[in-house]
């Protein structure tokens, strides 16, 4: 199905065929990107209303609540809309260049200055920014308000050619649309399970972190006489420490003048939303530095709250049989602990990769391309989610339960935090920025999980080292090398 008859003249890729995404978020948009330099025609379907200017949408629930790209996910957002970062400085947005961060963590604090020209955004501002850069390409259409209600399957439903859509301003109205490659980027809503299974496909059960993670955030204006907050902090992060149940709290910037400050934890033990007890959650964070930062700055929002009951993995690369024709991107394939800020940066990767893959089905065309593709996606997933899972682990009312090893995603999450310890405690700043460099995905974790990397880190402390013994023991004959390419699955 998808490019299976792609043409190529002179050397140079030619589009061909209709691509259908299902989803106009910011997965949808990247996805719709990548297909518009295969595909004669690429359609966006999304069930919310479309406003020319920032604005939040019912179907991203989640979307007032702090957003981040990291750098890798930012490189690469820039390569397919090139100088996208002006558009939001256009609209308001800060720089974080040379502006203070400050980390605190249960070990003690990293401050220092930010060194890259990185824009602060809301998730509003960035979603309209990406979307006008998408409406700007002539052969891609966004269709809002239309559910997407099933897929239309070939009659031995060994793929999918097209999809079922109701129209929400007219909801007796059903009508097909036929595509080449259908491409689902619903998010956490996508019904995908359903209609495969539907059509008698075998759907594997996803992996869950039963997380129970809840999140409040509120927006402060900064009055003109306290601006030089803006010029001189980029985030406060002080961290939740899982041994005392304390929350997260996150203070930072976005568009025109604005503050956000987020509350959060894992575990089932959410963040007020009454002010009262809001205010009094914040002064009771193990520093003081937000708390007093907060003072003087005026409410411009009530308290709003997420809950994220679980995150999950779909395995879908494991299934047997697969429809040609389909692909799924971004949150409705795995969704992340939003306090990460991996998301929005994974659906980027998955771009990138699907890209890769269209240009490489063009040169060499293989029937099972969809299958290849998810086998991909889930190459760009692994190292987020377990670096999910082993940060989530710690905290007390999380649960595990999927298919990889738990006793693999605890030594990750011990060394990762013996690596967070000897850094911040030792201000040793290679560590702390290998630390981070693999948590913001710009670095493979195998920059931390290879035998003598993880043999510094265990050596640095007794319980390191208790902890390569007991590895060793129940390993017996084994290097430690071995041991990790048993244990830990990501190879990148």
């Amino acid at each position: 199905m998808a490019l299976s008859k792609g043409a190529i003249s002179m050397g140079k890729m030619e589009k061909t065929g209709k691509a259908i995404v299902i989803g106009g978020s910011i997965a949808g948009l990247l996805a719709a990107r990548v297909l518009s330099d295969y595909y004669t025609e690429v359609l966006i379907l999304d069930k919310d209303e479309l406003s020319t200017e920032p604005q939040d949408r019912l179907g991203t629930p989640h979307a007032f609540h702090p957003h981040r790209f990291t750098t890798r996910g930012k490189m690469i957002t820039e390569r397919f809309f090139p100088g996208f970062e002006n558009d939001l400085v256009a609209n308001g947005a800060p720089s974080s260049f040379n502006k203070t961060v400050c980390n605190s963590n249960q070990y003690g604090s990293i401050t220092g200055l930010y060194q890259r020209n990185d824009i602060k955004f809301s998730r509003a501002n960035l979603e309209s920014v990406i979307r006008k850069r998408v409406q700007d390409i002539p052969h891609v259409h966004i269709l809002d308000r239309q559910d997407v209600i099933g897929l239309l399957p070939y009659p031995d439903h060994t793929a999918v050619t097209g999809v079922l859509i109701r129209n929400r301003k007219e909801p007796m109205q059903v009508t097909e649309a036929t595509a080449d490659l259908v491409v689902d980027t619903s998010g956490r809503f996508s019904k995908l399970p359903q209609w495969l299974t539907e059509m008698g496909y075998e759907v594997p059960r996803p992996d869950v972190l039963k997380a129970n993670i809840g999140y409040s955030t509120q927006r402060f204006q900064v009055p003109p006489q306290l601006t030089e907050l803006i010029e001189k902090w980029d985030v406060i992060n002080i961290a939740g420490q899982p041994a005392t149940g304390t929350f997260t709290g996150v203070f930072s910037f976005i568009e025109n003048q604005v503050a956000e400050m987020l509350l959060y934890r894992p575990g089932g033990n959410y963040p007020p939303t009454d002010e009262k007890r809001y205010r009094q959650a914040i002064a009771e964070l193990p520093s003081p530095l937000i708390a007093e930062t907060l003072e003087g700055l005026e409410p411009l929002t009530t308290i709003r709250s997420y809950r994220v009951p679980e995150l999950y993995r779909h395995r879908y690369e494991q299934m047997t049989r697969w429809p040609s024709g389909l692909l799924i991107l971004g949150d409705a394939f795995c969704i992340f602990d939003p306090i990460f800020g991996q998301g929005m940066t994974v659906a980027a990767i998955e771009a990138e990769k699907l890209d890769a893959c269209l240009r490489q089905q063009q040169v060499n065309p293989q029937r099972d391309f969809e299958k290849q593709v998810l086998i991909c996606m889930q190459a760009a997933i692994e190292p987020a989610w377990w670096l999910n899972c082993a940060t989530d682990i710690q905290w007390e009312g999380v649960e595990y339960d999927g298919s990889d090893s738990l006793q693999g995603i605890t030594f990750v999450s011990r060394v990762m935090s013996l690596l967070l310890q000897e850094a911040t405690a030792k201000q040793n700043l290679p560590w702390y920025g290998l630390y981070w460099g693999v948590n913001t995905l710009s670095q493979s974790p195998r920059d931390i999980f290879n035998a003598q990397t993880v043999s510094e880190i265990l050596g640095t402390s007794d319980e390191g080292m208790q902890l390569l013994a007991e590895l060793q023991q129940t390993h017996q004959g084994m290097s430690l090398e071995e041991i990790l390419d048993e244990i830990i699955p990501f190879k990148e």
